[in-house]
């Protein structure tokens, strides 16, 4: 009962394909790359997903009610961090990679990190959100970077410690499809459909644990800073050290979002 895509046909071969369909490289059993449920491709229709990086390819397996079998395009450091995951390498996970929009020559664009945070005595999903460079007001130029008085304008609020979790603000929330982080989403003041105001140019991968916080709440917390207030860390722990000392100097702004999707 396993689907194979034209697209994913013509990356690993007829022969390949084949196989997987008379069952010969197909496992008994799988965890489902999209809900991360166990899977079994003799009884249920299964989706081949092949993962693309830059050096190398690896096939997964999902439910087909999750997910269509197809060719998901990945920067090899996920991939790799991927596999890692899989095979049960490494030490403590590092908070995913942040995934940036693609930027028109010469503008900053929104790195998002994704990890879990202690909040008071409660561990919150989190998203933390830094530009590469400076962000200027709409209409205007210069060297400033207004990016945390847009974000109060918004409703974020300024965070002077991580003790209390942020108040919710309204209209906003968090995408989440198949599992992966897609996009920050801003209602309009016209009542109107809510648009992108962060969208992943790849959808984002994050961690079992953030998923399951985040169903848990139904809700994330979404930080956000000057460019090189957080910077890239490498540990959860890192991360939130980061946090405190952008929160301590007046750099970090927040807010509780519900989750959309799952």
């Amino acid at each position: 009962m396993l689907d194979v895509s034209d697209d994913v046909r013509a990356e690993i071969g007829d022969e390949e394909a084949e196989r997987l369909l008379a069952g010969e490289n197909a496992p008994s059993s799988y965890d489902c790359t999209s809900c991360r449920t166990p899977g079994n491709p003799e009884q249920e229709r299964t989706s081949t997903v092949l993962f693309v990086g830059d050096e190398t390819v690896v096939l997964a397996f999902a439910h087909a009610s999750c997910i269509p079998s197809q060719v998901v395009s990945v920067s090899e450091e996920q991939l790799q961090g991927a596999v890692r995951s899989i095979t049960g390498e490494g030490q403590t996970p590092a908070a995913p990679a942040a995934t940036e929009l693609k930027p028109a020559p010469g503008q900053a664009v929104l790195g998002v990190t994704c990890g879990q945070i202690l909040i008071g005595d409660e561990v919150h999903a989190a998203i933390v959100v830094e530009p590469t460079g400076p962000i200027a007001r709409p209409g205007t130029e210069g060297p400033g970077d207004d990016f945390l008085p847009l974000l109060i304008e918004a409703g974020f609020l300024p965070v002077t410690d991580l003790a209390n979790q942020p108040a919710q603000l309204p209209g906003w929330s968090v995408l989440l499809a198949m599992g992966q982080l897609h996009a920050v989403l801003q209602g309009q003041q016209s009542g109107g459909q809510p648009v992108a105001w962060w969208q992943a140019h790849q959808p984002l991968t994050v961690t079992d644990g953030w998923r399951a916080s985040a169903n848990q709440r139904q809700s994330v917390v979404v930080f956000a800073a000057p460019a090189g207030s957080i910077g890239q860390q490498p540990r959860e722990d890192m991360l939130r050290d980061a946090l405190e000392k952008a929160a301590a100097g007046g750099l970090l702004v927040a807010a509780t979002m519900p989750l959309a999707g799952t």
